[in-house]
C-alpha cells in the first residue's frame, strides 16, 4: 500500500465515521433547535455517505480495496463515537469539531498525494477540505448563538 491510499483509507474511514456520528446525531438531537439540527444533520449525512463513496471509488482506481467493513473502518478512522449529551448545542459542537479535525486529515493527505505527483487524489481532498470547513462554519454558526 503507497503512502497516498493509506492517507486516503484513513480519509475515508473519518468521512464514513463522521456520516454514521451525523446520523446518529440526526436520530438523536433533543432540545432547541431540533427541528432545524434535525433536517441539518439529515444533509450532512447524505453528503458525508455520497463522499465516503467517493473516496472508496478513487482507492479503487488506485488499485487499492476500500475497507470491507465496521472493524475495518473503525480501526482506520480517528474520531470517537457520538455520545453523552444530545442537546443540540453540544451535539453540534462535536460535529463541528470533527469536521475540524477531518479537515486536519484531508489538508495532510493532500500534501502526500501532492508530493506524489497524484493531482487528482489531492484536487479530490481539497473539495472533501472544503466541505469540511464549510459545515465546521455553519455548525459553529449554530453553537454562537
Amino acid at each position: 500500500m503507497s503512502k497516498v491510499t493509506t492517507a486516503l483509507q484513513t480519509v475515508l474511514a473519518n468521512t464514513y465515521a463522521l456520516a454514521i456520528k451525523t446520523h446518529a446525531a440526526h436520530w438523536n438531537v433533543i432540545g432547541n433547535g431540533f427541528f432545524q439540527l434535525h433536517d441539518a444533520f439529515g444533509e450532512q449525512y447524505d453528503a458525508l455517505f455520497e463522499a465516503a463513496d467517493d473516496l472508496a471509488e478513487r482507492l479503487r482506481a488506485l488499485s487499492e480495496k476500500a475497507p470491507a467493513g465496521m472493524n475495518a473502518l473503525s480501526k482506520a478512522t480517528t474520531l470517537a463515537d457520538l455520545s453523552g449529551d444530545y442537546s443540540g448545542i453540544s451535539i453540534a459542537t462535536t460535529l463541528r469539531d470533527d469536521h475540524r479535525a477531518a479537515a486536519k486529515g484531508c489538508e495532510a493527505a493532500r500534501i502526500i498525494a501532492a508530493e506524489a505527483g497524484d493531482d487528482v487524489t489531492a484536487d479530490m481532498l481539497i473539495e472533501r477540505l472544503d466541505a469540511h470547513d464549510k459545515t465546521a462554519w455553519m455548525l459553529d454558526a449554530y453553537v454562537a448563538k
